[in-house]
């Protein structure tokens, strides 16, 4: 399976099932494209997970809710869940064994830390000002 753009309208409809991998990248990114045909070559390899691209340059509120500073940015999700996010490149072994970490997690683990995650956001948010457009979601913090 080949990669394909992931924008801020398909976004929560695309990581909500299976496991995703995000590629924030930008054009005149050097790492960006060095890391490119690491990234194509593993969606070939793993028909079963959902590979996608975010443009830095287009994408540009996408980019923000995640609060992505450095390029290229690599985040997974697994069943809905934000599981690893991580600027720089991957080596392709590093990249294959992450895929292998996200397909082993205890998933009913993770659901509960991460609701016990959104619950404390939930609850620090309360008590300040509440931040535009960050669902739990997409906050980095919540990685």
């Amino acid at each position: 399976m080949s990669t394909q753009a992931l924008t801020l309208e398909t976004h929560d409809e695309t990581v909500k099932d299976g496991i995703v991998l995000i590629d924030f990248w930008a054009d005149w990114c050097g790492p960006c494209k060095q890391f490119a045909p690491v990234f194509e070559q593993a969606s070939e390899q793993h028909g079963d997970i959902t590979f996608t691209k975010v443009d830095t340059e287009d994408q540009q509120q996408l980019a923000a809710l995640y609060g992505i500073t450095s390029i290229p940015t690599l985040v997974a999700y697994r069943d809905g869940i934000p599981v690893f996010g991580q600027p720089g490149a991957l080596p392709g072994p590093a990249l294959e064994q992450l895929i292998e970490q996200v397909r082993a997690l205890d998933m009913d683990e993770v659901k509960q830390q991460y609701a016990q995650a959104v619950e404390a956001q939930a609850q620090q948010q309360q008590a300040q000002p509440q931040r535009q457009g960050v669902r739990a979601g997409t906050d980095p913090a919540s990685f």
